[in-house]
């Protein structure tokens, strides 16, 4: 079996992708400055940076600050807005022939029910990542509660017939409970995890490094935590599940697809290494060509994470 021979495919909802590795959204732009360095169109599927309604400015600098075996950012969902993103965006993206994952975000639940609906009329846009999540933006975050992200998603559902992916904040006492509360509401699949919060100090200013204050952390730091809660979700849950927090090889994406999730996202590593992701999946055609599976290779790594690690 040669390399380019295994069928890598799996299914979000309504979206094929031939292979399970995404970016993830805010890490990626909307792609135009990557093209320079690979071909965009061998991802799985590509997950734009968070738009919403209305244009944000997004936080105070400094936004970034690297920490042991990770990052901080605060950016606060800077974007142009909605309409400026279909004007200024849309043009490179229907270019692409991968799926592109719009990923949205509001201050209200309509907002994000506005946004679906909008977005809803470009073919261009197979499916909307719900980013219920995000750390770093003032207000109440939707995730950390069962019955506010069952309404959201519900509302969302209703406005919208593409896929919805709900992404997960691990900022909670309990994420199977947030999980199922998507699922109930009709989420087609949930990707997980979000950045956590997190601070650094200047000790000669004795001053926040962030002028935000907080920020989410990300990187090969958070992996071990966002790998249980993968693996947790994944039994919880019978829709797909999208793995992400601090991958940065192939064996870090294996880890994720054998603890049950669907599919993978690269994140910080893409400021890295911007070709990661087209790495990684290489690396996993190879693993399976030296194992010489026979059979389909995501659904038999995703049925070794169903049961309990003994």
């Amino acid at each position: 079996m040669t390399f380019d021979k295994i069928d890598l495919s799996v299914k979000i909802g309504k979206i094929k992708l031939k292979n399970p590795v995404m970016v993830a959204s805010g890490t990626f732009g909307c792609g135009e400055e990557y093209a320079q360095f690979f071909d965009v169109n061998r991802l799985g599927a590509l997950v734009t940076k968070t738009i919403t309604l209305e244009p944000r400015e997004g936080n105070l600098p400094p936004r970034t600050v690297e920490t042991p075996s990770g990052m901080l950012n605060a950016i606060g969902l800077e974007n142009p807005g909605v309409e400026k993103f279909i004007e200024e965006k849309i043009p490179f993206l229907r270019k692409l022939r991968i799926p592109v994952i719009v990923s949205i975000a509001g201050a209200e639940i309509e907002e994000y029910a506005a946004l679906a609906g909008r977005l809803s009329k470009i073919e261009t846009i197979s499916g909307l990542e719900l980013n219920i999540s995000c750390p770093n933006v003032k207000g109440k975050i939707f995730a950390q509660d069962e019955k506010t992200t069952f309404r959201l998603v519900k509302a969302v559902k209703k406005a919208t017939d593409t896929t919805i992916i709900t992404k997960l904040s691990p900022n909670v006492t309990d994420i199977t409970g947030i999980a199922r509360a998507a699922e109930d509401a009709g989420s087609d699949a949930v990707s997980l995890v979000n950045t956590f919060l997190g601070m650094a100090i200047d000790v000669e200013t004795e001053k926040p490094k962030l002028g935000a204050i907080t920020g989410g952390l990300s990187g090969p730091a958070i992996r071990p935590i966002a790998l249980r809660m993968v693996w947790e979700v994944a039994k919880r849950v019978s829709i797909p599940v999208i793995g992400m927090g601090g991958i940065t090889d192939t064996a870090d994406a294996l880890e994720f697809l054998i603890a049950g999730a669907k599919a993978v996202a690269v994140g910080t590593a893409n400021f890295v290494n911007p070709a990661i992701a087209v790495e990684i999946i290489e690396g996993i055609k190879k693993w399976h060509g030296r194992r010489k599976s026979t059979v389909d290779p995501v659904r038999s790594l995703c049925s070794h994470g169903a049961g309990s690690p003994q």
